[in-house]
């Protein structure tokens, strides 16, 4: 029996217009799929009464997106539905790769002790929505008109005014802001006369979700040129109550209305399934359609329509950081426009949120970019290196990575005009980084007691001192105290981790929260020395880093014109991983795609003939020897027996 996730309908939403007389409606949301309900949730959160229109009468049916990071779940516990959706997932930590038959690469993404949660989970869009709209429904400040659909726009400097088609007729409802958050064919993008701007990547894939009992590891698993289906790219991932997602590419020659036929989709995954030696019975349940986009948005703000997800941008699939990456949209607009509406803030606060949302945009791209270069090659230099990597990797291992996903990670406003500067050489967390949530112990007048960061510092700003003796934890008190007052009702907590020896009061202490962190484990993890102090924003992100705890006070000042301190040199660096021999191959990867492209077509084998005379006279003869020994070599094989990746040992 299917365990596929079925929406249920609502009724057709009867509502008046706004008068003439009346006064505007403070918020309106345009379009309830995460990004939306996102946005009106963290806005009811603070106080401020939200109307949602959707076009449609059920969430969204299907998976679409279902990879889902711990910065997501980080961001859905803030917003109050967080424990229900953690209830149904299905977590995993990595994935493998195979060119043909060979197993290429095996990955774990970075997951410790420390870490609250792990570092991804699978679960259908629709059933997050699910959740999201139970969530909506009850909450009263939120008013949800299912069936109702926007067809016409009239601004003004004060308001922005809504024509709304429904079922009992047209209605017309009048606004102090709108949000879009009504995906990649936003009506609203279309209604205010912008484009989309970027490029859209060649390859078509199908999407299709089946129900299947299988005993596979839940674990994402790429086949490239596989023999079940030679020539293509399969993508499996493992959903809740035995659904799999599985996404293969079609020939550039394949007739795409005929291949997303249901006919030929089920041939497809019995072949690969067949190959498998799968003897389990399956049923398809849901298959879609999907090219890969890289699009945006130059502003997200215009007047006051604010635009958030995919109405505001595209990014390939193959960070999954589409949706991941649109939970981070909803909490910052959130935050944002709440102090506008509220008056704790100019309106250029939410320029900042365009201009750090469009360069988070950017650092998708960068990242899902080159994975989307490595899955969909959309030239021959990028094919021709993406099939030679491949072939090398079975062989020589190090240059596996070259094909690795680029998991989801949370994006940093090191450039935004919010963030601010700190002193040359700083290290560790730094203004503009996401702050991760850890374990930490709460220190109480009983002992100490286990909790987390996030939870710990609340759904609003905080201040985080490290390191301070007395005199410095209640002077960040004060200072958090003072800025409650100035942002209210926006929360502001204040968390000390006292210095080795000093005795920071704990009973009684309502206005403080103290960290034990005798093993210092937590300001080792920032890089913290004693008494600096942390900002921390509402949506997580590191506002500034200051050791001279005089400056909080001025704190207050800067976010309400949208700007951050002179003084100082920008944080620039981004963590990663990757070493650099790592680094060194993945610059030759695509510098020599790049060069392929730009080489005449009939000279192609010369210029490849000349780059390897040059490089093997700069090498020594036995490296050269080596090389060629190894490039020699193309994996070609395909067992006629039990797949290397079989249930025995995948």
């Amino acid at each position: 029996m299917s365990t596929y996730f079925q929406p249920q309908k609502y009724p057709a939403t009867e509502f008046a217009s706004t008068g003439a007389t009346d006064e505007a409606l403070p918020v309106v949301v345009v379009g309830a799929g995460p990004v939306g309900m996102g946005v009106a949730l963290g806005l009811a959160q603070r106080g401020i009464p939200v109307t949602v229109l959707e076009a449609a009468d059920q969430v969204s049916f299907g998976s679409r997106a279902i990879c889902i990071s711990r910065h997501s779940l980080e961001v859905a516990a803030r917003l109050g539905f967080g424990p229900e959706l953690e209830k149904i997932v299905l977590p995993w930590v990595g994935g493998r790769s195979f060119y043909r038959d060979e197993q290429v690469l095996h990955f774990e993404m970075a997951h410790g002790d420390h870490d609250v949660r792990g570092p991804m989970v699978n679960v259908s869009q629709s059933e997050i929505e699910q959740i999201m709209t139970d969530t909506l429904l009850a909450h009263p400040l939120i008013t949800f008109h299912w069936s109702s659909s926007v067809a016409g726009v009239l601004r003004s400097d004060e308001d922005v005014t809504l024509d709304v088609d429904t079922a009992f007729g047209a209605r017309r409802l009048r606004a102090r802001w709108v949000v879009a958050a009504d995906g990649g064919r936003s009506r609203m993008r279309e209604l205010a006369g912008i484009r989309l701007q970027g490029n859209s990547y060649q390859g078509n894939y199908v999407i299709a979700d089946i129900h299947w009992e299988s005993t596979l590891p839940a674990e994402r698993m790429v086949w490239f040129d596989p023999p079940s289906n030679p020539g293509s790219t399969i993508i499996m991932h493992q959903q809740p109550r035995d659904i799999w997602r599985i996404d293969y590419q079609l020939d550039s020659a394949d007739d795409a209305e005929l291949e997303t036929q249901e006919d030929r989709i089920r041939d497809r995954i019995t072949r690969h399934l067949d190959w498998l030696e799968n003897d389990v019975p399956w049923t398809l349940e849901w298959h879609g359609f999907y090219r890969a986009h890289a699009l945006a948005l130059d502003d997200f703000t215009h007047g006051r329509i604010l635009f958030a997800g995919d109405a505001a941008h595209l990014v390939p699939i193959f960070g999954v950081r589409g949706l991941n990456s649109g939970m981070e949209d909803a909490e910052t607009l959130a935050w944002t426009l709440a102090a506008v509406v509220h008056g704790t803030a100019d309106e250029s606060l939410l320029q900042s949120y365009s201009a750090e949302r469009r360069a988070a945009w950017q650092q998708n791209v960068d990242n899902a970019g080159k994975s989307t270069l490595i899955m969909s090659p959309g030239s021959h230099g990028y094919r021709t290196t993406r099939d030679a990597v491949l072939a090398l990797a079975t062989t020589r291992p190090e240059f596996g990575h070259l094909v690795n996903p680029r998991q989801s990670s949370a994006t940093h406003a090191h450039l935004s005009p919010l963030t601010w500067p700190v002193a040359e050489g700083t290290t560790g967390v730094l203004p503009g980084d996401p702050m991760e949530d850890r374990r930490v112990r709460v220190a109480t007048a009983d002992g100490s007691v286990q909790s987390s960061l996030n939870r710990v510092r609340g759904t609003g700003f905080a201040v985080l001192g490290v390191g301070v003796d007395p005199a410095g934890a209640r002077m960040i008190a004060a200072h958090a105290s003072a800025l409650a007052m100035a942002l209210s009702p926006e929360s502001v907590r204040a968390v000390v981790v006292p210095a080795p020896g000093a005795a920071v009061a704990v009973a009684g202490a309502a206005d403080l929260t103290v960290l034990d962190d005798s093993d210092g484990a937590l300001a080792q993890a920032l890089g913290a020395s004693a008494g600096e102090c942390f900002v921390i924003r509402p949506d997580g992100l590191v506002l500034c880093r200051v050791r001279d705890l005089s400056l909080l006070g001025d704190v207050r000042d800067h976010l309400k014109t949208a700007t951050a301190p002179a003084l100082g040199v920008v944080p620039t660096h981004t963590e990663t991983t990757a070493t650099p021999d790592e680094l060194l191959r993945e610059n030759v990867w695509m510098g020599l795609s790049e060069a392929l492209d730009q080489s005449d077509e009939s000279d192609r084998e010369g210029f490849l003939t000349r780059l390897a005379l040059l490089l093997g006279s700069q090498s020594g003869l036995r490296e050269f020897e080596e090389a060629l020994a190894a490039a020699s070599h193309v994996s070609g094989k395909v067992c006629s027996g039990t797949p290397r990746h079989s249930h025995a040992d995948a």
